[in-house]
Parts: C-alpha cells; structure tokens; sequence
C-alpha cells in the first residue's frame, strides 16, 4: 500500500445535505426549514433549552424539599484504614494531599472510623467522626480538629 492509496473505510464518509437545490432533492422550497415561524427566518437563533413554546422540562418538573446547595460543607473523606497504610506518626491535610488520599489540601477533610488502627498518630484535620476519634485515642494517638 502506498500513501497515495489510501482511503476512508467504506460508509465512514457521507456526502453533505444540499439544501435548496430544487424540488427533485427533498430539500429544496423551504429547505428542510418548514413554513413560517420564527425557525424559518433568517437570522433565527435557536437557544438548546428552547422547547418552542412548550412548558420547558425545568418548569415541568416537580420541584421538593430542601436544598442547602449554597451554604453545605463538603468534605474529603479519609478513613482510618487508609491512615494506617501510610509509614508517617503526625498526618496532616499537606501529607494526606502528598499521598493522594485527598485532591486538595485547602478543602475541609473529615476522617472517618471504617477500618482498625493499630499504631498512635497525631491526626489533625477539619472533622472526625465520633468512632474515628475514639479509635485514635484508643491506639494511643490524638485527633486535633483544625
């Protein structure tokens, strides 16, 4: 095979609409654009969530309960069994990030009890669970909320 011989696989490439180009087509007279209305004008721009008049979905949905979307605090998670994997006795939110338990070190971190600690650590953090925290102290560590 030599370069000038190559071509797309068969049915890859398919040839463009050309509209207005006569009755005989099926797109000619209006162009695909139908009659009247705002669509068939030129200079009609068309918004993605324009539904052409009908109720949009966002109003058509029920709306219900609470949402504390703009006040909520979201925590990184970080659970005891992944504390107990890393070979270092003071953790803090730079060794978590440096380790790739969390994304970000600037972001709150809670740390939770699922799984067993074994060895002391001195873990500081913006949160504990009431089991994490007891299972620090427990190991002979300390959790120091931030």
């Amino acid at each position: 095979m030599k370069l000038g011989e190559l071509q797309p696989p068969k049915g890859s490439k398919k040839n463009t609409k050309r509209k207005g180009r006569g009755t005989g087509s099926g797109l000619g007279h209006t162009a695909g654009r139908g009659h009247k209305g705002a669509g068939q004008r030129s200079g009609h721009k068309h918004r993605p969530w324009f539904e052409g008049g009908q109720m949009p979905l966002m109003r058509r949905v029920p709306k219900r309960g609470f949402s504390n979307y703009l006040f909520r605090k979201e925590y990184q998670i970080v659970n005891l069994n992944d504390l107990e994997e890393l070979d270092v006795e003071t953790i803090t939110s730079e060794i978590l990030k440096e380790k790739g338990l969390v994304r970000s070190a600037f972001k709150p971190i809670k740390i939770l009890g699922n799984g067993e600690l074994t060895k002391s650590l001195n873990v500081s953090a913006s949160a504990f669970s009431q089991t994490a925290k007891e299972k620090i102290e427990k190991a002979g560590g300390s959790a120091t909320t931030l």
